[in-house]
Order: structure tokens, then C-alpha cells, then sequence
């Protein structure tokens, strides 16, 4: 190697040395640095401050469960509200506000149906699609296991409503009921008319039917639905006293008449709405109406679900809210 090549050699080793132990080059990549922060910083504010801009459009107010003046207790529903921190998370990859990437999560209304003086309950909110199946059992014992096979079948979860004395002379029914995973009310024990019947009668009507439903399937009961849907404001007090909500219904078969299958599917189905609770009982018009009126019901994008299921607060969307159902929900119960 010759002298002079090997002197420009050491000429630049030495310089890189002083260019990398000069303070001010030190500075500079420290400078870079900086702005790289800085600019990443102002990334992140932006698209926050676009998240946060954006909420506003898709918040919806929770909406206080009431009393009716015609259909008495109403339940609360849930609002909705972009959770921006979640939401970032999902876009931060990209810095770029993206729609479908919003985290949206439930809020609870200030005032729910068990704050609410005892009042009957004829059905759901009117901004919730989902129906309920009212199936009051005091008879009828040859059409149950086919309207729960039907059930069955379907996906679908139902309210029945035992009397007590059905269950103590039929507790295989009763036990085949709950075990098929339904929601079990109370339908008093004798059946008798509520609206005339003595307070300490009432009581006694309640307690004894909930004792032996308890007893005997094992589920907790929180609903009464008074035969004939006959009451009086103190019965509904009674069973308040007694952890029972009062359930009527807003859509009624009339299948006690025993009408053509044709003729409760067209009762059902043309008076549909937002949380109807649909009253029935086991017959043969019934039974043999159900799949059709079960496939008709979920045709007009409602879903069904046991009373519990139709009363709480907890939020449905539709499939035409393609603003809502494009991001992801968080429900908070």
C-alpha cells in the first residue's frame, strides 16, 4: 500500500472521530430525534382530536326506564358513546381516522325499571327489536313437548308461566321445562281471579306457587303474570313485596278459542313491534302455529328472547345502522 494512501486513510478515521465526538453533532441527532417525537406527538393528537370531533355523531342518549300513562312501566335503554381511547388504539397503526375502526360502548341509563313504583309491565322498550314468547301453563299437557322441541329447534328461549298446582300434579313437565333452559314464572296456584281476591289470599297464591316452582325446577322466579292478566294495584304491590315484576303482554293469540294456525300467525304478526311480549298457551293451534310464527318473527329482523331478555336495558342494532354495526361495541352492563 502506498504512503499517501495510507496517510488519506488515517486522515479520515481521524475526522470521523472529531465529527462524532463534536458536542454539536451530538446535538443535531439529538434535534432529529426530537422532531421525531414531536411529529409522532402531533400525530397522535390529531387523530385523537378527529376521534374525539367525531363521537359527537354517533352518540346516542341513554333513555330512563318510566311510567306510562297507558302502558305503564316501561324499561330504560342503553345509550351509546365512542370509548377514544379503545378507538385510537384500533387506528393507531396507520395515524389515520378510520370509521370502522371506532369502539363504541353502552351507557346505562340514571333511572331503571326497579326504580320505578311496582306498576305492570306490558312490554319492552320501543327501540329495542327483540320479542318475547308468554307461555301461561295451567293445562294443556299433551302440546308442550312439541312447543318445546319446536323451541328447541329454533334457538329460541321462552317465558312460561307455571301455575302452582300444574306443577305439583306435573313436576316431570315442569322439570323438562326448566331444564330445556327457559325462563320459569309464576301463574299463582289455583288460578284464581286476582283482582277480587283478599290481599292475604294473594299472598298466599304467590308464595305457595313460587315455593313449589322453586322446589321443584330449581330456578329462581322474578315475574308473576296474573291469570286472565286480571289485577289490582295492590296485587302488584304483593308482588313486589316478593321480588316479582307483574308482566302483561301487548300481543295476544287468543289461542284459548283454538283458532286455524293461519289465524295467531296473522294476530302475531300484524301487530308486531318493538318489545311485545306475545301472550300464548299450550294448545294445538299453538303448537302447530309456532314454527311458522317463529320463522315469520325473525323474517321482520326481531329477535326473541325470554321476558328477562326483552326488559333489560342492554342495547340491539339493526342491521340497517351501518354506522354502528361497522365498529366494534363494548356492552357495560
Amino acid at each position: 500500500m502506498g504512503k499517501k494512501h495510507l496517510i488519506g486513510i488515517v486522515f479520515i478515521a481521524i475526522l470521523t472521530i472529531l465529527v462524532v465526538s463534536n458536542p454539536l453533532s451530538s446535538q443535531y441527532i439529538s434535534l432529529l430525534k426530537e422532531e421525531s417525537v414531536t411529529v409522532s406527538g402531533g400525530e397522535k393528537s390529531t387523530l385523537l382530536l378527529q376521534i374525539q370531533e367525531q363521537a359527537e355523531n354517533f352518540e346516542i342518549p341513554a333513555k330512563d326506564a318510566k311510567i306510562d300513562p297507558v302502558w305503564k312501566a316501561r324499561p330504560g335503554y342503553n345509550g351509546l358513546k365512542v370509548n377514544i381511547e379503545a378507538s385510537y388504539e384500533k387506528m393507531k397503526k396507520k395515524m389515520k381516522f378510520d370509521q370502522e375502526k371506532l369502539v363504541f360502548e353502552e351507557v346505562s341509563p340514571k333511572i331503571h325499571l326497579n326504580d320505578l313504583p311496582p306498576s305492570p309491565i306490558y312490554k319492552g322498550h320501543s327501540d329495542k327489536s327483540m320479542v318475547g314468547l308468554i307461555i301461561n301453563v295451567a293445562w294443556g299437557n299433551e302440546y308442550i313437548p312439541d312447543m318445546l322441541s319446536t323451541l328447541e329447534k329454533n334457538k329460541v328461549s321462552a317465558t312460561f308461566f307455571l301455575e302452582g298446582r300444574w306443577v305439583k300434579n306435573n313436576p316431570d313437565l315442569a322439570k323438562m321445562i326448566a331444564e330445556a333452559g327457559h325462563e320459569i314464572g309464576n301463574h299463582s296456584y289455583t288460578h284464581p281471579d286476582m283482582k277480587t281476591l283478599s290481599a292475604t289470599r294473594s299472598k298466599e297464591e304467590l308464595e305457595k306457587t313460587t315455593e313449589i316452582i322453586e322446589g321443584t325446577t330449581g330456578k329462581k322466579v322474578k315475574w308473576f303474570a296474573p291469570p286472565s292478566g286480571s289485577i289490582r294495584d295492590e296485587v302488584v304491590k304483593i308482588a313486589d313485596e316478593m321480588n316479582m315484576g307483574t308482566i302483561m303482554w301487548s300481543i295476544d293469540t287468543i289461542d284459548w278459542q283454538k283458532p286455524r294456525p293461519s289465524v295467531i300467525i296473522q294476530r302475531v304478526t300484524s301487530k308486531l313491534h318493538n318489545g311485545a311480549l306475545i301472550l300464548m298457551h299450550p294448545t294445538q293451534s299453538t303448537a302447530s302455529a309456532l314454527p311458522i310464527l317463529i320463522h315469520e318473527i325473525k323474517e321482520k329482523n326481531f329477535r326473541l328472547g325470554t321476558v328477562s331478555n326483552v326488559l333489560k336495558e342492554e342495547r340491539i342494532e339493526q342491521g340497517g345502522n351501518k354506522s354502528l354495526k361497522q365498529g366494534e361495541i363494548n356492552t357495560k352492563q
